[in-house]
């Protein structure tokens, strides 16, 4: 039987000099090791599963004696229950991680995969704006489906887009806490069979997404009454239709996207904000010697790098395309005319609307194939199996349906259909 270390008073323990290692008794393996510089700290020494381990118990004097030989005879305990007492505090502070320190984590060992930068801060202020104050210093293992409501009944019928993206994102936190040992069990994030239950579809409060959308036998009238407008968001407006792009890529494109030589935009994955490509490759988007044209005349402002800038500098927001789109309403009504609503909601048309009056166009109006203007609008086509194996994003086909539609818009009012 080994030798019992003599058990010593806080006085004594206070006066050992060091360096070493000194067993102080009261707990077989309790000893206070003592640096050369005379640091100090509790070590608890012991053997599991045949292994001889140290695990530490923090500083002396700030935890002192008496509290150092609790924390040891806690570890025999565990020892007596056959737990090893170093991978049982690995779990613990495992178990303890917040959902705030969660969200840190996943962004710094999952940024590679984001697609840009922009993208990346999007995703994490959305979190810390709305779910790190609700839920942000519970532990990821203690987070229930109640606790995911209280972050996204707030939102959920007034900003369902954005309430349905941020159920996504925590979702996603806590599938990495669960893959990272933080967590166990469902997660009461996920939609399916969980909170769909309790939640209404986002589609059923959104119809579906649907932005309102100018009607096609309005649509040369706007795009006459948009040319005839001023200033840098009326120029982006415009060019959203012609090359029925999202907005976010209208505003935030710059002049080194462009080469006007082979007449092409090149907008980068990420770039048009949650809506990327399905292979993940920039989208490609054929100009017209129409476009080329008015690229051509667009003022250009020093050390500004956006094609379409705000008066201040920097790039248009999205507030501004569609405050014109607005005016626009209001001006036509005011003339005597019907302003321009959407065919099914009666609402004003928005500048995403403008694609999907494009697609109608496609649709009704010409025999261009279908999917080229999914292409157009950078929409998944195809199973994921023809998205592997079609490589073509039809750019030259693509850009003659493109001249076409700026031949539609272009037209006089009293002239809107055309046909290949």
């Amino acid at each position: 039987m080994p030798k019992r270390a003599r058990e010593l008073g806080a006085l004594e323990v206070k006066r050992l000099k060091g360096p070493g290692t000194f067993a102080v008794g009261g707990v077989a393996g309790l000893a206070l090791q003592i640096g050369r510089f005379d640091s100090r700290s509790w070590v608890f020494r012991y053997r599991h599963n045949g292994r001889r381990r140290e695990a530490g118990l923090g500083p002396y004097p700030d935890v002192p004696l008496a509290r150092a030989r609790e924390y040891a005879r806690e570890a025999r305990d565990q020892l007596r229950r056959g737990i090893d007492p170093i991978e049982e505090r690995q779990a613990a502070l495992r178990r303890l991680l917040t959902f705030g320190q969660a969200v840190e984590h996943y962004d710094a060992e999952k940024a590679v995969e984001f697609t840009s930068e922009l993208h990346r801060r999007q995703w994490r202020a959305s979190l810390e704006r709305h779910a790190v104050p609700v839920i942000g210093d519970i532990a990821v293992s203690d987070i229930t489906l109640q606790d995911v409501l209280l972050v996204l009944r707030p939102l959920w019928t007034t900003k369902t887009e954005t309430a349905s993206k941020l159920r996504q994102r925590i979702e996603r936190v806590l599938d990495y806490s669960t893959v990272s040992g933080h967590r166990s069990g469902e997660n009461p994030a996920r939609w399916r069979g969980n909170l769909d239950m309790v939640l209404p579809a986002p589609t059923k409060l959104t119809g579906g997404r649907h932005y309102p959308a100018l009607q096609l036998d309005d649509a040369p009238r706007w795009f006459e009454a948009v040319r005839a407008r001023r200033g840098s968001s009326a120029r982006a407006l415009e060019f959203q239709a012609l090359t029925a792009a999202r907005s976010g890529a209208v505003r935030f494109a710059t002049w080194d996207e462009f080469d006007l030589e082979r007449r092409l935009w090149t907008i980068q994955p990420g770039r048009e904000f949650s809506k990327i490509p399905p292979t993940g490759r920039p989208h490609r988007v054929p100009l017209t010697y129409f476009l080329i044209a008015f690229l051509a005349a667009l003022p250009k402002e020093q050390n500004n790098p956006y094609v379409f800038w705000a008066p201040r500098g920097g790039q248009l927001s999205d507030a501004a395309l569609a405050a014109v789109m607005r005016k626009m309403h209001v001006a036509d009504m005011k003339s005597g005319a019907q302003g321009f609503p959407d065919a099914r909601s009666g609402k004003p048309a928005v500048p995403h609307g403008l694609r999907s009056t494009f697609r109608t166009w496609v649709a009704e109006r010409t025999q261009f194939d279908g999917d080229m203007a999914e292409i157009a609008l950078a929409h998944k086509v195809g199973s994921r199996v023809q998205q592997a194996y079609d490589r073509s994003d039809q750019v030259e086909k693509r850009r003659e349906m493109m001249e076409a539609w700026g031949r539609f818009l272009a037209e006089t009012p009293k002239n809107t259909g055309i046909r290949k």
